[in-house]
């Protein structure tokens, strides 16, 4: 990825690498459901599911209408953010991440609430799916024709 990202882009670059060492895989954008659109979804070697927001400044946070509509889709939510963000307009009861474009650290854990099994089964197909298109992209960046109409599943 290159170092020209959006804010919230390199903080949510800093949490998948950080992620990663705890054992999850992680993509970026993906939908869970029509409106919505994730800044980062991991999943655990358990079949964990979090979702991580990334917020760069105070307006990009109040300026996020839907973050609470990304609670019913994962185990555990987290705001990931940067040193200099108020930390304390961030809801006391879900996840903290501090992070930056390398790295990052979780200050508290997201209160978990596990997904019903179907939903997590929904979840994991959508980030199979997601995260196989994306890698598509990679390989073959103008598949001609061969975009069937689900590029948010």
């Amino acid at each position: 990825m290159p170092d020209d990202l959006a804010p919230g882009q390199l903080l949510a670059r800093g949490v998948c690498r950080h992620l990663l060492g705890h054992g999850f895989v992680s993509v970026v954008e993906l939908v869970p459901a029509p409106g919505l659109r994730v800044d980062v979804m991991a999943l655990g070697r358990k079949g964990e599911v979090w979702i991580v927001e990334c917020k760069s400044s105070r307006a990009d946070f109040t300026s996020d209408r839907k973050w609470q509509g990304y609670l019913e889709w994962c185990d555990r939510f987290f705001w990931a953010v940067d040193a200099d963000f108020p930390t304390e307009l961030l809801p006391e009861d879900s996840g903290l991440i501090l992070a930056d474009a390398y790295d990052a650290e979780i200050l508290r854990m997201g209160p978990e609430t596990k997904l019903p099994g179907a939903r997590r089964k929904a979840m994991t197909q959508k980030f199979a799916r997601h995260a196989a298109r994306r890698l598509q992209a990679l390989r073959d960046p103008r598949p001609v024709g061969l975009l069937g109409g689900d590029e948010d599943d």
